[in-house]
């Protein structure tokens, strides 16, 4: 329908007028805020994921042995529990921009923000109107499980990106029919093996899925003829196939014995209540990551769903079945992350665009204002926070810097809340901001962290990269350090997933000339053999409210050594 005639059903000429204006939302803006607000807190460990350490440490291995298909974990074990996508991604970002936690995440930072216009594009594609999907991109550029996933090195903001590229060629054929462009097909199974080639079975599951619903759907079916498109399933299946074809030929099909573990044993439950419970969290994560878009959408929920649903069934039916799909594989995992909600996320802000702009969402303009007050309240709490913090313990000037403009864009989003201006925008901005200035703030409880902290020890030090590192601690850390000592050092965990008694403990670390331990580990060593050195001091996550309550001690570094992580340096005599 015109944007006009909707104009005329919702809201008064002016704000008609206000809206053509508004709602004018060019992708690559919002993708440059998401990249450029989100960027700080996402380009140096202010947060460490667990699972980064099995890339990082896999990619540096690869840059250290040269072989770029066999991946490993930090204790020098075989790990095929993924398809290479992901490793690659990593290693990419080493090869360009040297080994760094920069260039660890950097290509991930990207993907989320390509999700972001990607997420335009396939509005764009099903309803040719700008407006539907300016907001699209509004509601997932600001959608908390896609910033999270994009400041980790780990697979799911790239299934994400590749799911919603695939979304796109669904919607072509939902769009065009047996008359669907063929570069719309070549860019669906592109976008499907490159999707298993970096998280295996969901991939093929939610394609799967898709297939089936545009052959047998009432209302649009697409003929079996128009999906085989023989070139680019050729092309796709040698994509999505290399890796496991080259993992047979070096590795013998034993490798698929820990890959299948992971894609279904490990993960997949058959106990009723742990499905039940799963299923109910995967829910309310779903409603929660869209607070407060689906609260300005709830109004008039059951007219707008109506009025969608008329328009278009097929791709109304296709965003609820993936939805349900994304849900049920939720439930039945082992247990249950947000995470796993991302391939579906862009389709939801897709289908929630579309019901909030049919519903003339724009006229709720104190639903919005009061929703970007909420966001620029937090903002300023944290604001306030990072200023007090960095003025009591002192920092650099590229955090006065950037405080600085955390508080120019704060008072920009402000001033156009206050005139009722480009609600949606600043609504969705206030969001983004909060990692902007969050990460100003968690500069000095975070960073520096134990790997640049070691880096500038054996620097000092001037540390022989022939001396093997053995390393005894919590691996997560250990990754960290890998990444900032770079390929030039070899150091395996001596600590891991497998628990060891002692004594193996012992003798595993006489083969190693310097050992870096965790501090509550380190009387389980004969230290007398040893030269030992303070190499790492960060505060504990369990006691920073205790050291908060006393930052302004003037013995503040004597407490942060008392009630922080310790890691040594141990060289032996």
């Amino acid at each position: 329908m015109p944007m006009k005639i909707w104009c005329d059903i919702v809201q008064s000429s002016y704000l008609c007028k206000m809206s053509l204006r508004e709602y004018q939302i060019n992708p690559w803006v919002v993708m440059a805020a998401f990249a450029i607000l989100v960027g700080p807190f996402a380009l140096s460990f202010h947060m460490h994921f667990p699972d980064e350490m099995y890339y990082t440490d896999a990619a540096v291995k690869m840059l250290q042995n040269g072989d770029y298909l066999t991946t490993y974990l930090g204790n020098g074990e075989l790990r095929f529990r993924k398809p290479i996508g992901t490793y690659w991604v990593v290693l990419a970002g080493f090869k360009l921009f040297g080994v760094s936690a920069f260039s660890s995440r950097i290509f991930f930072l990207i993907a989320g923000a390509l999700t972001v216009g990607l997420t335009y594009w396939l509005a764009k594609i099903l309803f040719q109107d700008k407006k539907i999907a300016g907001i699209s991109s509004l509601i997932i550029a600001a959608n908390p499980v896609l910033i999270f996933a994009a400041t980790r090195s780990i697979p799911d903001v790239l299934l994400g990106l590749t799911m919603t590229s695939s979304a796109i060629g669904f919607a072509a054929l939902i769009q065009f029919g047996d008359q669907t462009p063929k570069k719309y097909l070549w860019l669906l199974y592109l976008s499907l093996a490159f999707a298993f080639e970096i998280k295996g079975l969901p991939a093929v599951g939610m394609g799967g899925i898709a297939f089936i619903y545009l052959l047998v759907n009432p209302w649009k079916k697409i003929s079996f003829k128009t999906i085989l498109h023989i070139p680019s399933i050729v092309v796709a299946v040698i994509i999505g196939l290399f890796w496991f074809i080259a993992m047979w030929i070096i590795h013998g099909p034993t490798y698929l014995n820990s890959f299948f573990d992971d894609q279904l044993g490990s993960r997949m439950t058959s106990r009723h209540l742990l499905i039940l419970k799963n299923g109910l969290l995967a829910i309310s994560f779903l409603i929660a990551i869209y607070i407060p878009w689906n609260f300005l959408a709830a109004a008039k929920l059951k007219k707008d769903i109506k009025t969608t649903w008329n328009e278009n069934k097929v791709f109304f039916g296709f965003a609820l079945l993936w939805i349900i799909a994304v849900l049920g594989m939720g439930a039945f995992t082992a247990k249950f992350y947000e995470r796993y909600l991302l391939p579906v996320a862009p389709v939801l802000a897709v289908l929630l665009g579309w019901i909030l702009v049919r519903g003339g969402f724009e006229a709720r303009r104190l639903g919005l204002k009061i929703s970007t007050w909420v966001f620029l309240a937090l903002n300023t709490i944290i604001l306030i926070f990072s200023l007090w913090i960095n003025l009591q313990l002192g920092s650099s000037l590229w955090i006065y810097l950037q405080i600085a403009c955390g508080i120019i864009i704060l008072a920009f989003l402000v001033r156009l809340n206050l005139k009722g201006d480009k609600l949606p925008k600043a609504l969705s901005y206030s969001i983004l901001l909060l990692f902007f200035i969050l990460s100003t703030a968690t500069a000095k409880i975070s960073l520096p962290e134990q790997g640049s902290q070691i880096s500038d020890f054996v620097k000092t030090n001037s540390i022989d990269p022939k001396e093997e590192i053995g390393f005894i601690g919590n691996i997560h850390v250990s990754s960290k350090i890998r990444v900032y000592l770079g390929p030039s050092f070899y150091m395996t965990d001596l600590t891991g997933e497998k628990s060891k008694t002692d004594e193996e403990l012992i003798m595993e670390s006489k083969n190693y000339p310097n050992l870096i331990v965790e501090d509550k580990l380190l009387e389980k060593l004969p230290i007398q053999n040893y030269e030992v050195q303070l190499a790492s001091v960060n505060w504990d996550s369990k006691k920073i409210p205790f050291l908060l309550q006393n930052i302004s001690s003037p013995n503040f570094s004597e407490l942060i050594k008392e009630n922080g992580k310790i890691y040594y340096w141990l060289k032996k005599k």
